[in-house]
């Protein structure tokens, strides 16, 4: 593995009796595309989102390039170079493709909202935008509300916001949810063109995409990461065979 990138260790988090993250240890190196599978309920959105800075862990730390980030907020990670997608779309419906990634060139330029300005008219915003869109496949599609978009273009389109804030680390938290066969071997496209560029950490159910597209996997089941490594080692262990892949893996 390449030196780490993001350093997850003995992170908890609980909800009442049920700790979500069960003294976490993670890494993920410079680079590559980590995948983070386990059922549901195994506690990968919450740790996402304690990586995002969404959520505060009760104990543990985490660290991105060398810097403790465990107590820095959401926005101070985004400036660090932590971008994330969600399981459900969060996009603006009545604003164009363009007008939704121009505003997230906005907030990478540390600007306020100017709602009122059109995004075809600030080139300072329009051209990094159409970039960010022509990235994942979307730039014929610019002037396109979102709400006209297919569900695999929104989907897109977050992927698209989320590099336009140039991340070096890209969280993805299920990018294929509610996709079918076409649009998932879409995504699955697209990620593979941001492989090596951008490191990322995946959370997908989708084991032909998983194991196609990932590095290295950690396994995660009621809060604790059972097993990490290279794609044939972890189809071959057999707690996670037990756990999660099934005997027939």
């Amino acid at each position: 593995m390449a030196e780490p990138l993001l350093t997850v260790t003995g992170v908890v988090k609980r909800f009442g009796g049920i700790a979500a993250s069960d003294g976490v240890d993670l890494a993920v190196g410079g680079g590559e595309c980590h995948a983070l599978i386990g059922p549901n309920g195994a506690g990968k959105t919450t740790l996402i989102a304690e990586i995002a800075g969404e959520l505060a862990p009760d104990a543990g730390t985490i660290v991105f390039d060398g810097a403790d980030i465990t107590g820095e907020p959401a926005p101070r990670r985004a400036r660090l170079g932590l971008a994330r997608s969600f399981q459900v779309t969060c996009l603006i419906p009545t604003f164009t493709a363009l007008e939704n990634a121009s505003l997230a060139i906005q907030a990478r330029q540390g600007h306020s909202f100017r709602f009122w300005r059109q995004a075809n008219r600030d080139a300072s915003l329009a051209e990094p935008a159409m970039a960010a869109l022509a990235r994942v496949g979307l730039e014929a599609r610019s002037r396109v509300s979102v709400g006209a978009l297919a569900h695999g273009e929104q989907r897109a389109l977050e992927i698209a916001l989320a590099l336009a804030l140039e991340p070096r680390l890209l969280l993805l938290d299920e990018p294929m949810a509610g996709m079918g066969p076409a649009d998932a071997a879409r995504m699955i496209g697209l990620l593979e063109s941001l492989k090596g560029r951008v490191t990322m950490l995946l959370v997908e159910h989708d084991m032909d995409a998983v194991f196609r597209l990932a590095d290295r996997i950690s396994v995660l089941v009621y809060g604790k990461v059972i097993a990490s490594g290279r794609p044939e080692d972890v189809r071959a262990d057999a707690e996670v065979r037990r756990a999660y892949l099934g005997e027939d893996a």
